[in-house]
C-alpha cells in the first residue's frame, strides 16, 4: 500500500464563502474604519439611472455611502461577475440590482457573491404585461441563489430594505 500525501483542501471564493486571505482582508478593512461605500447599486442600462437614484437618495439621506455602476448581465457578464466577487473586499455589505425586461442582473449578481442582493424589477416601453416579465425574472431564482425583491419600479424600498439589513 502506498501512502497518500497530505493535501490541503482548496480555498474557495464566491458564494461558498471567503477564503482565509479574504477573511483577513475583511478584518483589516473593518479595523481600519474606512469610509468606503457600504451599498453597491448596479443597473443594466444608463437609462435606468434616474429611477435607481431613488435607492441612492434613501441611503445617502440616512448617512450610508453608496457606489453606483451601470453594467449589463448580458452585454458584459464578466464585469458583473468581477464586481460582485470583489464587492465584500471593497467594504460593500449589500447589493441593489435594478434591471428591466429579462431582469437577469439581480440573479447574476447573487450567483457571484454571498452578500445580500436586492432586486428591483424595472418596467420600460418594451416590458411585457406592464413589467410582469421583470418581476418574474427577479423573483424566480433557483435554490441557493437568493434575491430579495421589491415592487416594480420601487428602488426607494430597496434602499429602505438595505438600511434594515445594515442595521440588523
Amino acid at each position: 500500500m502506498s501512502e497518500q500525501p497530505d493535501i490541503a483542501p482548496a480555498e474557495t471564493t464566491g458564494p461558498a464563502g471567503p477564503t482565509e486571505i479574504e477573511t483577513e482582508a475583511l478584518v483589516a478593512l473593518e479595523d481600519a474604519g474606512t469610509d468606503s461605500p457600504q451599498v453597491g447599486i448596479i443597473m443594466g442600462s444608463q437609462s435606468d439611472l434616474d429611477t435607481m437614484q431613488g435607492a441612492a437618495k434613501v441611503l445617502e439621506d440616512a448617512g450610508v455611502r453608496v457606489e453606483v455602476r451601470v453594467m449589463s448581465a448580458h452585454r458584459d457578464p464578466e464585469a458583473v461577475a468581477d464586481y460582485c466577487r470583489n464587492a465584500r473586499l471593497r467594504g460593500l455589505r449589500v447589493l441593489i440590482a435594478g434591471a428591466g425586461l429579462s431582469a437577469a442582473l439581480p440573479g447574476v449578481a447573487a450567483a457571484h457573491t454571498d452578500l445580500p442582493v436586492i432586486g428591483v424589477p424595472l418596467s420600460s416601453r418594451l416590458s411585457a404585461a406592464g413589467g410582469l416579465d421583470a418581476i418574474l425574472s427577479v423573483v424566480q431564482m433557483p435554490p441557493g441563489v437568493p434575491v430579495a425583491s421589491v415592487g416594480l419600479d420601487n428602488p426607494k424600498n430597496a434602499g429602505h430594505l438595505a438600511l434594515r439589513i445594515l442595521n440588523a
